[in-house]
């Protein structure tokens, strides 16, 4: 949400010339399976979340029309490869779900007067078990590179109805007793041959 804001704000000051908003087309644990339609209507399920924080920055005409002559775009992070993004302000949205690779080909797109920010939480990924975040791994691979900045957000910092900061508060402890417990087994001997 902030990150829209940014951009959106960007993007009135005439700082970048477009806006280009990505997230990987990953579903959050259940599978939707086939989805009729050309490609806008296939991936516009996905890319849902991105229109809304956009229109609750600006009315939905004007969204519209931005969007109609390309000063905003909003395209799958699977058809980013061999883009140069050039002055514009891209977002990668809900990255934790971006795999290893799909992160690396999106931060090697960025060009020119360009500015991106990527926004994600890594406690929320639906990857398939063993594959590695993205997000996860950028913040290992690039913490402490001169012209990257990391802004973590706690439950305090939830901008969402009150409840949601308690409620992840209490998944927070449950996984925190879950790690504890964990580390507390004692490890098998090792077998005797």
């Amino acid at each position: 949400y902030l990150a829209m804001a940014m951009a959106v704000r960007a993007l009135m000051e005439r700082r970048v010339e477009r806006i280009v908003l990505t997230r990987p087309a990953v579903e959050a644990g259940e599978k939707l399976g086939f989805l009729p339609g050309d490609l806008a209507e296939k991936v516009n399920p996905y890319l849902r979340p991105l229109y809304d924080a956009l229109h609750d920055m600006m009315d939905y005409d004007r969204a519209q029309q931005l969007i109609a002559r390309g000063s905003i775009e909003v395209a799958p992070l699977a058809f980013m490869r061999g883009r140069t993004l050039n002055d514009c302000f891209a977002i990668l949205d809900e990255a934790q779900n971006s795999t290893t690779e799909q992160m690396k080909m999106f931060l090697t797109r960025l060009g020119f007067g360009s500015k991106a920010v990527i926004t994600g939480d890594v406690t929320q990924t639906d990857l398939p078990t063993g594959r590695t975040s993205g997000l996860a791994d950028a913040a290992r691979v690039l913490d402490g590179l001169d012209g990257i900045a990391f802004c973590r957000f706690r439950d305090e910092d939830v901008v969402r109805h009150p409840l949601v900061a308690r409620i992840i508060r209490a998944y927070d402890r449950r996984d925190a007793a879950r790690e504890a417990a964990a580390s507390a087994e004692p490890e098998s001997p090792p077998d005797d041959e």
